[in-house]
C-alpha cells in the first residue's frame, strides 16, 4: 500500500523553452513535473511513471495531437489531459473534448490560466481518489457520516456487516432505546454515533457519558441538574444530561457500573420523560433516546442483584452485540491498511508499505484490546519505523492464538475472560496501568477497581 504525495504532471510539447518554463512553474507550485519534446520521450515517461495530468500540444511534428489523446485515454484511463495549442479552431476544441480532454487552453496563456485549469483538474482527481479509497478501505459509512461522527467504521466480515445493518435499523426508530454490548475496544461508541447521526434526530445533541467516570456524589446532579444553592458548590443553576439531550441522544457508556440507587432514578426518567433538578420541585419535560453500552455480562449482573432487571428491559428495546476482533479476522487487514494510511498521513511519512509477514502474524494474534489495540499498535509502529516498510519487528506483541480450550473457556466464563484480558493488557503495556486502562477503554480508577475485585496485583519488580 502506497500513499499518494504530489500531483504528477507531464508536458508534451515540441517547444523546449515552453516546456522548461512551464515545468519550472509547476515545480515552484509544489507539483512533480516531467517534460518531453517528442512523442517518443513522452511515451517513455508515461510507461515509467504514474502520471496524473498530461499537458498535450495538439500540433506536434509529424503527429496529430488528437491521435495521442485517443491513445492515452485508452492506455491511461484515469489520467486527465489538458490540450494546449497556438491555434484555437473550434472544431479541434470540440473534437478534443469529445475524446476525453478535461480542458483546452490557447497559447499564449497566463500562468494563472493554467493554474486555474490544474486546480479544477486536481480537485477532480482528489474526488476520484477519495471515492477509490473509500472502496479500497472497506468503509461502511459515507464520508459525510464520518465527518459527523468524527470516526471511521471499517470492516468486511459478515459479523460486522450484520452489526452495521442493525445500527441502521435502529436509526430508523429514533424513539427506541438501544443496548450495545461487546468487549472493550470493539467500537461501541462508534455504533452509537452511527445510530444517532443516521436518524431523523441527528441535528440535536449527542451526549456521551462514561457512567463509571463520574463520582457517586455527583452522579445525580450530573444527570438531572441542580438548582443554585442546593448543595455546597452549587453556585448557579445547572442543566443535567437528560435536559441537555432534549430531542437528541444520551449515550451511557459502561452502564453496568452505574450505582443501584441511581438506576432507579434513571428508570423513572426514561419511563416518564420528566425530570426534576436536585434542590428543585419544578418538573421538566424532556424527550431523549438512550443508547447504552457495556462490556460486562449484564444478565449476570442482574442475577447478582447488581443491575435492575426493570431498567435492563427499558434500555434494551433493541440489542446490538459487537463480536471481538479475534472472531472476525477478515477485518484485520482492511483495518490495518486504514490505520497505516491515516497515521502515515498524520505524521508526514509517505509511501509506507506493509510486509506480508505482518498480515500473516497479526491474524494469529488474539487482540485482547480489539480494534483499539490494533489502532494503538499501528500508531506506535508508524512513529518508530525508520524506513518505508513495516515489518514484524514494528509490532512487538506475542503473536500467539489462544488454544481452543482457552477460547472455549473464555466464551463461557466472562469473569475468567476479563481477568485474562486485564493480565494480557498489563503485560503488553509493561504494567503501566494508565496505558492499560486506555487500551481497555476504561478509566484508570475503573481498572483499579477491577484489579481489586479480581485480586490482580502488580509487583514493583514487574512494573
Amino acid at each position: 500500500m502506497a500513499i499518494q504525495d504530489k500531483l504528477k504532471i507531464l508536458i508534451i510539447d515540441d517547444e523546449k523553452q515552453f516546456t522548461e518554463e512551464l515545468s519550472g512553474f509547476f515545480l515552484s507550485s509544489g507539483f512533480e513535473s516531467f517534460q518531453a519534446n517528442t512523442v517518443g520521450d513522452g511515451r517513455k515517461i508515461l510507461n515509467n511513471h504514474e502520471i496524473d495530468l498530461l499537458i498535450l500540444d495538439v500540433r506536434l511534428p509529424g503527429v496529430n495531437g488528437l491521435d495521442i489523446l485517443k491513445e492515452v485515454k485508452v492506455l491511461y484511463a484515469e489520467m486527465e489531459v489538458i490540450i494546449v495549442s497556438a491555434h484555437g479552431e473550434m472544431d479541434t476544441v470540440i473534437k478534443a473534448m469529445r475524446l476525453g480532454a478535461f480542458d483546452y487552453l490557447r497559447k499564449p496563456f497566463r500562468y494563472i490560466d493554467i493554474q486555474i485549469a490544474i486546480e479544477r483538474t486536481r480537485k477532480y482527481l482528489q474526488m476520484q481518489r477519495r471515492l477509490k479509497q473509500m472502496e479500497e478501505r472497506n468503509s461502511l459509512i459515507s464520508k459525510t457520516l464520518e465527518e459527523k461522527i468524527k470516526r471511521q467504521f471499517i470492516g468486511i466480515s459478515p459479523q460486522i456487516l450484520n452489526v452495521f445493518e442493525q445500527a441502521i435499523t435502529a436509526a430508523n426508530y429514533p424513539d427506541a432505546n438501544v443496548l450495545i454490548t461487546g468487549e472493550s475496544g470493539t467500537g461501541k461508541e462508534n455504533i452509537a454515533r452511527i445510530i444517532h447521526y443516521s436518524s431523523e434526530k441527528k441535528d440535536p445533541v449527542f451526549c456521551a457519558v462514561n457512567s463509571s467516570a463520574i463520582t457517586e456524589s455527583l452522579l445525580e446532579s450530573e444527570f438531572f441538574g441542580h438548582k443554585k444553592g442546593s448543595f455546597t458548590g452549587a453556585i448557579s443553576d445547572k442543566m443535567g444530561y437528560f435536559e441537555a439531550c432534549n430531542g437528541g441522544t444520551l449515550f451511557l457508556d459502561e452502564i453496568a457500573d452505574m450505582p443501584l440507587n441511581l438506576q432507579a432514578k434513571i428508570l423513572r426518567a426514561t419511563e416518564e420523560k420528566v425530570i426534576t433538578r436536585v434542590g428543585d420541585t419544578k418538573p421538566i419535560h424532556t424527550d431523549f433516546r438512550i443508547i447504552s453500552a457495556t462490556n460486562h455480562d449484564i444478565d449476570k449482573k442482574v442475577e447478582q442483584k447488581e443491575f435492575r432487571l426493570d431498567l435492563l428491559h427499558r434500555l434494551n428495546t433493541l440489542h446490538i452485540h459487537i463480536p471481538p476482533l479475534r472472531e472476525r479476522p477478515e477485518d484485520i487487514k482492511p483495518l490495518l491498511i486504514h490505520y497505516v494510511d491515516d497515521y502515515a498521513t498524520k505524521f508526514n511519512k509517505p509511501n509506507i508499505h506493509i510486509s506480508k509477514e505482518v498480515f500473516d502474524a497479526l491474524l494469529k494474534y488474539d487482540f485482547p484490546g480489539n480494534v483499539r489495540e490494533l489502532r494503538n499498535m499501528t500508531e506506535r509502529a508508524i512513529i518508530l519505523c525508520k524506513g518505508n516498510l513495516l515489518g514484524i519487528n514494528d509490532f512487538p506483541v506475542k503473536l500467539q492464538k489462544a488454544s481452543s480450550s482457552e477460547a472455549h473457556s473464555d466464551s463461557i466464563n466472562l469473569r475468567t475472560h476479563e481477568i485474562e484480558m486485564i493480565h494480557k493488557t498489563l503485560q503488553n503495556c509493561k504494567y503501566n496501568q494508565t496505558a492499560a486502562a486506555d487500551m481497555l477503554g476504561i478509566t484508570r480508577d475503573a481498572l483499579f477497581r477491577k484489579m481489586k475485585k479480581h485480586n490482580i496485583s502488580v509487583n514493583k519488580s514487574e512494573a
